[in-house]
């Protein structure tokens, strides 16, 4: 068997004697000389390249990405019998070490303090005397927060952990209502109220059809003004236009997003001018943390035909 290796990170995965490990450009497609391979690893491939060469790999039987979820992969066009799984789990850490900073960064108001150590100026509205949870405004700390996370996965369990760590009522929002990991989720049908008491709305939702712009005009309403939102899912699970009226109109106290509907985002875009927003160039993840003992897992369901770890449905659209 051959299994391509892509060149974005080091990987070296142990295999048996009978697999050849065949290293590839993840900035370019997949060379004609390789699409005999029966397994490919994707990281940092583009979905143009995985495009071009999906039609050609005749042998393919398994697609492993590293990516927390497939988009482009499932967009690439291989063959309905080929296997896919996704990297889902290998992100959950950096990511809810990225959806903390962001959170921490807007509740401690790391923005206005730049601007006043630009401007050599010691601030004292930003220091001294600060009320906990001043009547009007938005929280000044995590301690006695009310978080909601929406997309409650294993980023959004790890991510709770954290935050109640720091003080902050967690709630989680999901398709399936419950209690996951100690925390109480909620599902769609009682999601608006919840939003109505929320300080800090965090979004770890995937992209999809009934995903997208979930959060719309109509729900951003729903926040008070004083809250604050995060994005570390997908730019297309928010509707950017209504997000950057909300934070011209001050019926937002602020925003982080690590995600663009458009990514890179143009230098055109509205969102570069919104009022008291962060914008990382998605870089929350990044990182897969246990890439190569999911690949040894995976490889090994394969040759045993065996049911993959984070497998991609059969019946997926493509």
């Amino acid at each position: 068997m051959k299994l391509l290796l892509p060149d974005s990170l080091p990987l070296d995965p142990h295999l048996p004697d009978h697999v050849a490990a065949v290293r590839y450009d993840a900035t370019a497609p997949v060379p004609e000389e390789h699409r005999d391979a029966e397994a490919l690893v994707v990281w940092g491939s583009s979905r143009a390249d995985l495009a071009e060469a999906a039609p050609h790999m005749e042998q393919l039987l398994w697609v492993q990405s590293l990516g927390a979820g497939a988009d482009s992969v499932l967009a690439a066009g291989f063959r309905p019998s080929v296997r896919i799984a996704t990297g889902a789990g290998l992100h959950d850490g950096p990511v809810a070490e990225h959806a903390l900073t962001l959170t921490l960064a807007l509740v401690r108001r790391l923005a206005s303090t730049a601007q006043a150590q630009q401007e050599r100026r010691w601030a004292p509205e930003l220091g001294g005397v600060q009320p906990l949870r001043p009547d009007r405004g938005p929280v000044t700390s995590l301690l006695g927060s009310n978080v909601v996370i929406w997309g409650f996965g294993h980023i959004g369990q790890r991510l709770a952990g954290l935050l109640q760590g720091l003080g902050a009522t967690v709630r989680g929002a999901a398709r399936s209502p419950g209690v996951r990991g100690g925390v109480v989720v909620v599902g769609p049908e009682d999601l608006d109220d919840e939003l109505g008491r929320t300080d800090i709305l965090i979004m770890i939702l995937p992209s999809s059809p009934s995903t997208d712009r979930a959060l719309d005009g109509p729900r951003l309403a729903r926040l008070p003004e004083h809250a604050y939102l995060v994005n570390v899912g997908r730019g297309s699970t928010v509707d950017e236009e209504a997000l950057v009226e909300a934070l011209a109109a001050g019926r937002l106290a602020g925003a982080a997003l690590d995600v663009a509907s458009v990514e890179p985002l143009p230098s055109s875009a509205a969102l570069w001018e919104a009022p008291n927003l962060w914008i990382t160039p998605h870089s929350a993840g990044g990182r897969p943390v246990g890439a190569e003992e999911l690949i040894e897992s995976n490889l090994a369901a394969v040759l045993q035909d065996r049911p993959l770890r984070n497998a991609v449905p059969a019946t997926r659209a493509t």
